[in-house]
């Protein structure tokens, strides 16, 4: 029981890093960035890696969790 309430966690997680590193990106400022630089800050990209592989450590918990 603990592992799959671990799981969920991990994908929640993952899923509020990964908005809040898209709705970081989506910022006027940010916007102005990527139009000049050619990419967002390192901040938001982290944000949204890191919580792409949160969800996906998450989902392959539960997927190959034993009962």
């Amino acid at each position: 029981m603990n592992k799959k309430i671990m799981a969920v966690v991990l994908l929640v997680v993952g899923i509020a890093l990964f908005v809040w590193g898209y709705n970081m990106s989506q910022a006027a400022g940010e916007q102005i960035r990527e139009a000049w630089t050619g990419s967002f800050s390192d901040k938001a990209t982290w944000l949204m890696i890191g919580g792409g592989v949160l969800g996906l450590v998450g989902i392959l918990q539960l997927a190959f969790s034993k009962k």
